[in-house]
This record gives structure tokens, C-alpha cells and sequence, in this order.
């Protein structure tokens, strides 16, 4: 009943929004893609049997059976891939480096061996050592069926006692996946989300083992349909057509999901203004409007670093249009924006209106750009300007064509898209909401259907909206923001959690999609704060605003039936409270620049669960960075937070308390505050007015920490500062070792010492004196820091 309530009320808002026309669209289109699809038989599971014979290959094995072939290669002594034949070959979108074969040390016939991991071949099924001989993973062979036209693989994974399975990408469910059944199918679940809604937006087939000792990595390079079951003692993984190939990294799982992203291609490094505060909201209609918005921000001295418009900018939500009647001086408004320090990001949606004579679409058709049918008539589906044609992004002219067009709207000051309804999302009045699976897609030449390429369309919009980008803007560094996706969109774009729904349950549900999101090797993520489609209460939006100032991506949005949630419009309490939590985040961009600095260097994450670090299991606390342990309130009216420690020391932002885990601790949590928590060992550099001041936490042997500056934006010189304090009698040594080309932008280096009081720092032999708990010192290579005895 809830589910038809769902589809009765998302019928009656379409209505209401683009008029009773649109519900015979869906109406129609829902049948007509039922009868293309028709009812595939359930597949007729075959094992592939024993092994027959053993083959050395380059890097590994050939392994045969009666019906199939097994190809083990190392791709490293870290990196291990698995691919059975018969396949169903496809371009290799989400790979981004070369790969080449590793020889391993052969111990007998079934044993493999590299310094960090071993295959065991054995008569019914593989095994996966770690480099001390420990059992990683067990996994039998697997059985084929013919589905359609494509044939389907299937296979179970032991799962050890007190194994917890994360990733999967974008899930409504606990951060452990034991338990659950999971479709790896991108889909729009319509309307706004609660928890158990599944599938969601942007799956990626990488499966984490985190094991009572030690842990490891599963990635499919697979896009087709899949299915991950995880109810019993052995997982279930199921792809419905495309290629049986995967891919096996041991842990520790940090090393192991850099490992994921060096094989799927680290991050872009993104503009420094894309760390700052952005607003959105559906219904901002006018110029006025938006305008206002803006204005109400600055006025009020609300740090803003970007607006972005949602699709009331568009003339009749075509694609590639401003409404000049409604914005009659767009590009004027853009440059005013960003002389004010606020970036303009329009949203994009891959539906181009079916309409003759609108030049996007006339151009499509005369250069062959769009999906077809098997009949070879262009797709049409109903999206927000009723039928439309959609690109095929799996065709290298086709991604020519939507750079072209991203490159035009550039001319107008525009700094970044948005990219939604890319799962790819229709109006269907029933079933699913996407592209019948016969629909023909070139997949670079090679051809295909939509079952394949359905999860690479989000993927595949946002490589050709960066490439458009960086061909027309190539001084600027692209900000590009994604709905769906899949492995690899990270080398292109951010992700967000969608249309979460304005409840408590909500924000915890939000916090579990972005750790995961986060663990499935997409670093850069954020949510809607206050959700999507609801109205929060003034402390559910505070408190969901807390949240999302420490997460990478900070955006407030919501639908234009909502309340207007300007946070001056929601009392004095939450506007001091949104007035904190903003100028906490501003402090924090040097520090948030140069974790996105490691991220793109090195796949370090921003978003970390506890468990990376050492310590507990928990869905209530994490790390941003090394050396910041955030623990959001998600309960309503607490105003305490008991927040699980890893080992070490630990010292509340900002003071010098401190208190030693493992163990809990129980925070104050005042409404207009957020309990933070910083590693003993750290030096954090922090914005404070015009100057940059390194916070220093000293642990027992003192603290370290790196900064890394440039203009913020485009592809010149960097500099690297690193910071080192050594305990010494008296106080404490600090040695500052910088690299690079760019200038120090600072007049002068702010220190703060906490757990000591600072008397001062000596620097050339002169002592400059601390007032209010700071000293400031011009550059320097070691400066002794004095302090009370």
C-alpha cells in the first residue's frame, strides 16, 4: 500500500507540475516499454564442474572446465584478476590505468604467490591468502545460464563469523551489508527516501571485507544488472549479462580502496571555492529571486560560495536554455556573483525536448547522437519537458556533441553542473523508471543494449560534461556534481545522496549512504541538508546543517513545496547555530584543501568510518581526515553524545581537554554546537580573519601536520608546508619545511598550542611574545616555542 500510495502521490505532483498531459506520457510509455521488454524466463543455472587442467599464462593461470575458462592474473603483488569465458567483452570505462601481468612465485601446481597475497586453485573453488597464509576469502566456482540475449554468472562467497561486508555504493541500509539483499541497478526511487529503499541512485560493485583480523577488497568490472545477496553464511553475486571479470586486492582496507582507486583513477584535485557553502533550492523562478537569495546571505555575512539553479532556470526545462523572460540579464548576474566570491552551478539533465526546430534537438538527430530502438526509430521518453530524446553517451561523437554544448554555456560565467536524472530517470506511471533494456547503445562501435548500459549512463554524462569542460576551459579546474554514477565517476565528478526524506531517520540514513558512498571508492559526497522534500523542524535542520559542514560536499536544497529554509528565516537560535557551523567550515578549508590535495595524490579518503583507524565498529561517530573525529547528533532533543574512541589521545576542538581511548566518552552537545574531537599528534592549518594559524594538539611525541596552497584553481605552482613540533626542554621545537613554487600568501604564521600554555616563540633569537593564546611569526625554518611552567 505504500508502495501504490508512492506512485498515486508522485502522479498527482507531476500533474500539478507540468499539467494532465504528462500522466498519459508516463501511461503510455510504461506500456509500451512492457511490451518491448516482454518477460525474460528465469534463468536455468548450469556449474561450470571441476577443473580439467592447468595452464601457466603470463602474470598467472589458465584454469579450464567443461563449459568455461578461467583466466587468474596478477596485476601486481597487491592486484589480482579473475575472468571467466565465455564474455560478453565491454569497453573498460571504468579502468583508468594500464594494466600489466605481475609473475608470481608458483608453489606447486594450485598455489600462487606474490609478497602480499596467494591464489589457491582448488577442485571446488578458489581461495584467497593474505601474505601471512591467512584465509581471506573462499568462493566456489560459479554457474552460467543464457538471459536473453546475454548470459548470466552467478557464484557464492563463504562468509567468515563476525565478517562485515561494506560498499555497494549508495544504500539506505546499515554500513554492514550482512543481512540485506542489494540490486546493483541504478534507479531513481522517486519521490523522497527513507531507510531499506533500494536500489538507489549510483551502485558500484565493490565489495569490502572487514574480517576480525585483516580484510579485502572485491571490485566487478561489471555494469549489467547485478544482485548481491548477504541474508545467510554465503554471499550470493549474480550479473545478468556482461562480463564475469573481477578483480581481488588484500587489506588493510585503506590500502586496499587506494589500491581500487589507482585502478579506477584517483580524483580530480577540484577548485578550492567548491569546499565552501553552496545553496540551492527547486523553485528560486526568477532572476529576483535568486538574486535575493544571494544577497540575504552576504548582507547578513554568511559566508556563500556558490548558487546553484535548479530547472525553473530553463525555458520550458529545456536543456542548454536560460529563460530570458524570467532572467533578463543572465550572464550580468553570473559575473556580479562571482565578484562577490559566489560561483554559478546550473543543473543539466541528458533529456533534450523533442521539439522541432529547437536547435539542440535538430542537431542531435542530423548528427546521430541519440539512443535508438532495436527498430532504429530515436528513443523518446517522458521526462520534466514531456517526450524527449536522450545522448548516447556510450558514443565517443555523442560526447563530442554535449561538450560542445557544456562549452557554449561556459561563455557565460557559469563555474560548474549539476548533473541529474542520469540514472537514466523517466516518468513511467508503473515499473521501472528508465529506458526499455532492448534500447541500442554503440558502446564505442561495439553495440549493445540498455541492460549494459544502463549503470554506465551517469558515469558516461559526467566524463563527457569534464571533457567538454576542461577542451573549452582548460585554465579552470571542472566541478561537476552527479546524481548517479558508476566505478570510476570519481575521476569526473562529486555525488550527493538525492532525495532523501526530512526526518530524523533521514539524517541517519543520510550519514550511512555518505560513509558508504564514501568506502565505495567516492570520496567526494554530501547530502541535501534538511532532506529533500519535507519540512525539518528548526533542530532536525540544525543539526543535519552540523553534519554537513564537516562532509566534503556542503549543500543546502530542497523542493519548492517545501518552507523556504533561508537559515534567517528559521529563528535567532539556528541562525547562530548555521552561523557557527559556517565559520567552522571557512577554518577548516586549509585543512579540507589539502585532504582533498591527498585524495587526488594518493586516494586517501576524506569521510572515514572509525574501523579505518584503529578503532570501533559504529554508524555514530567518523573521522574527516586523520585527525578530526566528528560525532553528529542524530537524535532528536539530545543534547549529550556518547562518542566511541579509537586508541590514542584525543582533545576536544578547540580546548585543551583531553581524554584516552579505546573507550567512550560522553560530549556536551548544545543545539548551536557540534561534538568534535581532534587527534593528539596534530597540526591543523586553520583560516582565522586574514591569517592562517597552525592549531597544534602535541601527543607524546609531538605533533605533524601539511598544508598544501595554490591559487585554487587551474594547473599552476603549488607549495607543500610541513610542520613538525618535537618536544624540548622548556616548551617545544617546530621545524617548517615548505617545497614548491608558490609563494607563502601570508604575511605571517599564527601559532596556537593547546594542552601547554604558550608564553611565546623565539625566532632569530627573538622572542615574540603570545597574547590571547596566539603568536604570530613571520616565515621561518625552526622557531622554539616557550611555555608556562
Amino acid at each position: 500500500m505504500r508502495g501504490l500510495a508512492k506512485v498515486l502521490h508522485n502522479a498527482v505532483r507531476m500533474a500539478w507540475l507540468l499539467g494532465p498531459s504528462i500522466l498519459g506520457q508516463a501511461v503510455r510509455y510504461a506500456w509500451v516499454r512492457d511490451r518491448l521488454e516482454g518477460r525474460p524466463q528465469e534463468p536455468r543455472w548450469q556449474g561450470v564442474g571441476r577443473p580439467l587442467g592447468l595452464e601457466p599464462i603470463p602474470g598467472g593461470v589458465r584454469v579450464r572446465f567443461l563449459e568455461a575458462e578461467l583466466r587468474a592474473v596478477f596485476l601486481g603483488e597487491d592486484l589480482l584478476c579473475l575472468a571467466w569465458a565465455p564474455e560478453e567483452a565491454l569497453p573498460p570505462y571504468a579502468l583508468a590505468e594500464p594494466l600489466e601481468p605481475f609473475e608470481p612465485q608458483r608453489l606447486g601446481e594450485d598455489l600462487l604467490k606474490t609478497p602480499r597475497m596467494a591464489l589457491r586453485v582448488g577442485e571446488e573453488g578458489l581461495e584467497l591468502l593474505d601474505a601471512q597464509g591467512r584465509l581471506l576469502r573462499r568462493e566456489a566456482y560459479p554457474q552460467m545460464a543464457s538471459w536473453g540475449a546475454h548470459r548470466a554468472w552467478r557464484y557464492r562467497v563463504a562468509l567468515a563469523p563476525g565478517e562485515r561486508v561494506l560498499g555497494l555504493g549508495e544504500r539506505a541500509f546499515p554500513l554492514d551489508r550482512r543481512g540485506g539483499v542489494f540490486r546493483l541497478w541504478n534507479r531513481d526511487p522517486g519521490g523522497s527516501y527513507g531507510p531499506g529503499e533500494d536500489p538507489l541512485y549510483l551502485s558500484v560493485p565493490l565489495w569490502l571485507s572487514l574480517l576480525p583480523e585483516g580484510g579485502y577488497l572485491a571490485f566487478y568490472e561489471n555494469p549489467a544488472e547485478g544482485l548481491v545477496d548477504l541474508r545467510g553464511e554465503e554471499g550470493l553475486v549474480a550479473f545478468y549479462g556482461g562480463p564475469f571479470r573481477y578483480y581481488l586486492v588484500p587489506g588493510p582496507l585503506e590500502e586496499a580502496l587506494a589500491r581500487y582507486l589507482r585502478l579506477t583513477g584517483l580524483p580530480s584535485l577540484p577548485p578550492r571555492w567548491a569546499l565552501g557553502f553552496h545553496f540551492a533550492r527547486w523553485g528560486l523562478k526568477t532572476q529576483e529571486e535568486v538574486e535575493g537569495v544571494v544577497a540575504g546571505f552576504l548582507e547578513r555575512g554568511l559566508p556563500l560560495r556558490a548558487i546553484h539553479l535548479d530547472i525553473d532556470h530553463m525555458r520550458g526545462y529545456r536543456v542548454f536554455t536560460v529563460d530570458e523572460a524570467r532572467f533578463p540579464d543572465f550572464p550580468g548576474m553570473v559575473a556580479r556573483f562571482r565578484a562577490q566570491g559566489v560561483r554559478t552551478v546550473l543543473i543539466l539533465d541528458p533529456g533534450v525536448k523533442r521539439e522541432a526546430g529547437f536547435p539542440p534537438y535538430e542537431e542531435g538527430l542530423r548528427e546521430g547522437v541519440f539512443c535508438r530502438l532495436p527498430s532504429g526509430e530515436v528513443f523518446q521518453g517522458p521526462v520534466w519537458p514531456h517526450l524527449a530524446a536522450f545522448p548516447d553517451f556510450t558514443h565517443p561523437r555523442a560526447r563530442a556533441w554535449w561538450g560542445e554544448k557544456v562549452g557554449d554555456f561556459l561563455e557565460n560565467g557559469v563555474s560548474g553542473f549539476w548533473l541529474d536524472m542520469n540514472e537514466p530517470a523517466l516518468f513511467a506511471a508503473w515499473g521501472e523508471p528508465t529506458f526499455p533494456r532492448g534500447v541500442r547503445h554503440a558502446l564505442e562501435g561495439q553495440g549493445g543494449d540498455h541492460l549494459l548500459a544502463h549503470n554506465l549512463y551517469g558515469l558516461l554524462m559526467a566524463r563527457a560534461t569534464w571533457e567538454g569542460f576542461r577542451e573549452r576551459a582548460p585554465e579552470g579546474r571542472p566541478f561537476l556534481l552527479t546524481r548517479s554514477g558508476f566505478a570510476g565517476v570519481q575521476r569526473y565528478a562529486w555525488a550527493w545522496t538525492g532525495d532523501v526524506e526530512s526526518t530524523w531517520e533521514g539524517l541517519r540514513t543520510t550519514l550511512r549512504a555518505l560513509l558508504g558512498l564514501s568506502l565505495s571508492g567516492v570520496p567526494f559526497v554530501g547530502s541535501d541538508i534538511g532532506g529533500f522534500s519535507g519540512n525539518p523542524s528548526p533542530e532536525l535542520y540544525l543539526r543535519w546543517f552540523q553534519l554537513a559542514a564537516l562532509t566534503p560536499f556542503f549543500r543546502q536544497h530542497s523542493a519548492f513545496w517545501t518552507r523556504r529554509r533561508e537559515p534567517w528565516r528559521l529563528g535567532e537560535e539556528v541562525l547562530e547555530g548555521v552561523r557557527e557551523a559556517l565559520a567552522l567550515r571557512e577554518a577548516l578549508l586549509p585543512y579540507l584543501y589539502t585532504l582533498a590535495w591527498r585524495a587526488a595524490r594518493e586516494g586517501r579518503l576524506l569521510l572515514r568510518p572509525l574501523f579505518l583507524d584503529g578503532g570501533p565498529y559504529t554508524e555514530e561517530a567518523f573521522g574527516l581526515g586523520e585527525a578530526l573525529l566528528v560525532a553528529p547528533v542524530l537524535e532528536e532533543g539530545a543534547r549529550a553524545k556518547e562518542v566511541p574512541l579509537p586508541r590514542g589521545v584525543w582533545y576536544a576542538w578547540g580546548e585543551d581537554r583531553l581524554w584516552e581511548g579505546p573507550g567512550w566518552v560522553r560530549l556536551p552537545a548544545p543545539l548551536t554546537a557540534i561534538p568534535l574531537l581532534v587527534r593528539a599528534g596534530s597540526a591543523l592549518p586553520l583560516l582565522e580573519g586574514e591569517g592562517l594559524v597552525l592549531h597544534l594538539y602535541p601527543g607524546m611525541e609531538g605533533a605533524e601536520g601539511v598544508l598544501f596552497w595554490d591559487e585554487g584553481d587551474g594547473e599552476g605552482p603549488h607549495r607543500e608546508d610541513r610542520f613538525r613540533l618535537l618536544p624540548a626542554q622548556g616548551g617545544f621545537r617546530l621545524l617548517w619545511e615548505a617545497e614548491g613554487a608558490y609563494p607563502w600568501p601570508w604575511r605571517e604564521l599564527g601559532l596556537r598550542l593547546f594542552g601547554r600554555r604558550l608564553r611565546g616563540a623565539w625566532v632569530g633569537g627573538r622572542l615574540l611574545e603570545a597574547k590571547e593564546g596566539r603568536v604570530w611569526l613571520p616565515p621561518f625554518e625552526e622557531a622554539f616555542l616557550e611555555v608556562v611552567a
